[in-house]
């Protein structure tokens, strides 16, 4: 039900400030909260779609009455032309983003976590353009076309020209791949495009069933012959990824986790590991390990490093590594290795969106670590997970809690609305 404004009229709100997700948020008359996409703060938006539930509403811009300090004209013509999900800030400038995002960061540790710190303006990314490593594309039916969902589409798909926060080296190969989709195995969902470290270029099929992919090369000669050589991968339903054109044995292993923005994922990781203040011979822990970046760092300057990481891939790949000091790495899900570690003196944590694990937390808790440093990419889990790491309850000593003592978000992801997050505790 449309709510309507005064005598049943359009529906106007100004735009208060941005949510999590990258929605402007507004009140209506009847107090209920309005979640707007593509919408900044201080717009007054005439709104279509209203969308009315218990507590909440959800609508979109109809037409925009006034704009808002910080608008400005998106430079993606996807952005407006097939309204792409991929990106929700574009209509913004990058510094209203960041300071948007800034507040999110506070929102989230003040109302969730209970926590008032300081929250100091987002580290910039050196570029805020053509910095992603790695694009996934839906494809559409019968392999005609592949692309993006326009936003709150998810079962619809746009033909992509181009994405304008992807390197350029993904955009070369997906202009190669765009004419020749139907190469690809007739029962392929998904294609993720990715950029290695050492600037090879790899393409991870996915795929509904079982059926085996039976003239890859067909494609791999086809992108050799465009000058952008490409390791194929294959990945059927429920099973593991493998290569079936170029790359070999030793290729780097397309379905890792590694941050999709490198220059500032490397400075993440300097900033978290200098804030451990590592000695020679500290033990630390190196919970949800990745492909092992942090890990070398910390053993490179001297710490003892025992490293989690659920990825056996990921694992194998770091193991081959070169690197310094001592590394002791185990494969498995962080909360069933927690209670099996050596007693660390700190501790870094990236868990995943969905933070981290009680059991983990727990153990976080018990004596040892007098340090922890947890990067995050989602405010609200962090928060979430730093009020059961910093308060003390029936079943927790006062002494084993720790204390906030700073907080620093990054701009890893210009243009959209992700943020991350890295928070410093000490007993």
């Amino acid at each position: 039900m449309d709510p309507g404004g005064p005598r049943g009229g359009p529906t106007v709100v100004r735009i208060l400030r941005l949510a999590a997700g990258g929605d402007g948020v507004a009140k209506l008359e009847d107090g209920r909260i309005v979640f707007v996409p593509r919408t900044v703060p201080g717009d007054l938006a005439e709104l279509t779609s209203v969308r009315t539930y218990a507590r909440l509403a959800r609508a979109r811009l109809g037409r925009l009455l006034e704009s808002g300090p910080g608008r400005i004209e998106p430079r993606c013509p996807h952005f407006v032309g097939e309204r792409c999900g991929g990106c929700q800030l574009q209509q913004l400038s990058v510094p209203a983003q960041r300071e948007a995002k800034r507040q999110v960061v506070a929102d989230a540790l003040g109302r969730i976590g209970g926590l008032n710190p300081a929250v100091p303006p987002l580290q910039e990314a050196r570029e805020a353009w053509g910095y992603r490593t790695r694009i996934t594309l839906a494809l559409g039916p019968g392999r005609r076309l592949a692309g993006f969902h326009p936003v709150g589409e998810a079962g619809r798909v746009f033909s992509l020209e181009s994405c304008a926060i992807a390197r350029p080296e993904l955009n070369r190969l997906w202009a190669a791949l765009r004419p020749r989709l139907h190469l690809l195995p007739v029962n392929a969902t998904t294609v993720t495009l990715r950029l290695d470290r050492a600037g090879g270029l790899h393409l991870l099929v996915r795929v509904t069933g079982q059926r085996v992919w039976s003239r890859p090369a067909a494609l791999g000669q086809a992108l050799i012959g465009a000058d952008v050589g490409t390791t194929l991968w294959w990945q059927p339903e429920g099973g593991a990824p493998r290569v079936v054109h170029g790359g070999g044995a030793t290729a780097f292993p397309a379905t890792v986790f590694e941050q999709v923005h490198p220059e500032l994922g490397d400075r993440i990781r300097h900033w978290a590991v200098e804030a451990l203040g590592l000695r020679s011979g500290t033990r630390a822990w190196d919970l949800y390990a990745g492909i092992g970046e942090t890990t070398r760092l910390m053993a490179d300057r001297g710490a003892e490093v025992f490293s989690v990481e659920l990825d056996a891939w990921a694992v194998e790949w770091a193991s081959r590594q070169p690197g310094s000091g001592k590394i002791v790495r185990e494969v498995g899900r962080v909360e069933d290795w927690v209670d099996r570690l050596p007693t660390p003196h700190v501790v870094i944590a990236n868990p995943p969106r969905a933070g981290l694990d009680a059991r983990v937390i727990a153990a976080l808790l018990r004596p040892g670590a007098e340090r922890l440093v947890y990067v995050s990419c989602d405010p609200a889990t962090l928060a979430r997970d730093l009020a059961g790491l910093c308060r003390t309850s029936s079943t927790t000593e006062e002494s084993l809690s720790y204390r906030l003592t700073g907080v620093q978000p990054f701009d890893l992801f210009p243009q959209t609305a992700h943020v991350e997050t890295v928070a410093v505790l000490e007993r």
